[in-house]
């Protein structure tokens, strides 16, 4: 199997959380074009997905692991006018915020407690974080928690974490499955990339 190289190899590669942030602080500037140069589709696929389940208006929403904001942009365009961006890296967290699409940046880590209310967004979006190296199933239920009932949550998952236990996880949570894709590539232009799936989840 080909292996990822450069950057995306070393993000990969990291053994600790600090290890992931330290890789993307060094990523940060030159992460947009890079993963544009690879067809990059999960921001895009999670974006439909929740426009296909959030109404216009409701908010706010959390782009969690919202790393330089690529998605930022297209919230308000879809119709959700309050998003807050959580993220692991600083550097990452300081591309996003010249975007000006935030209504609030601050650093989190997804498996960890996060700082939010119980309830607190009518929708959590998460894409490209579920994956290699990153976070797994542990941070499904601080996600769950901070999304309102009725809300729903956005996450792409990679395809070996989804058959090694994260579907089984989800599934015990408090929640309703709306939709699973069908497996698909998240980078075409990276031979080293498997397949993910991308998950609509109704809160409880």
């Amino acid at each position: 199997m080909a292996e990822h190289g450069g950057a995306l190899g070393a993000v990969y590669a990291a053994k600790s959380a600090e290890e992931v942030a330290a890789a993307y602080d060094g990523w940060a500037e030159g992460y947009d074009a890079e993963m544009a140069a690879t067809g990059y589709r999960h921001p895009s696929i999670g974006l439909a997905l929740l426009a296909r389940h959030l109404p216009r208006g409701a908010g706010p929403v959390l782009d969690a692991g919202c790393g330089t904001g690529i998605a930022g942009p297209w919230f308000g365009i879809l119709g959700w006018p309050e998003v807050w961006g959580a993220d692991i890296s600083e550097g990452m967290l300081a591309v996003a915020a010249r975007k000006g699409a935030y209504a609030r940046l601050m650093r989190a880590v997804l498996g960890q407690p996060l700082d939010f209310p119980d309830g607190a967004f009518a929708a959590v979006i998460s894409t490209g974080v579920f994956t290699t190296g990153h976070v797994g199933a542990e941070a499904l239920p601080e996600l769950v928690r901070i999304t309102a009932k009725g809300g729903v949550i956005v996450l792409t998952v990679k395809g070996s974490l989804w058959d090694g236990g994260f579907a089984a996880a989800l599934r015990a949570q408090p929640v309703e499955l709306l939709e699973v894709t069908e497996p698909y590539v998240s980078m075409p232009a990276d031979a080293a990339t498997t397949p993910s799936r991308a998950v609509v989840a109704r809160v409880r």
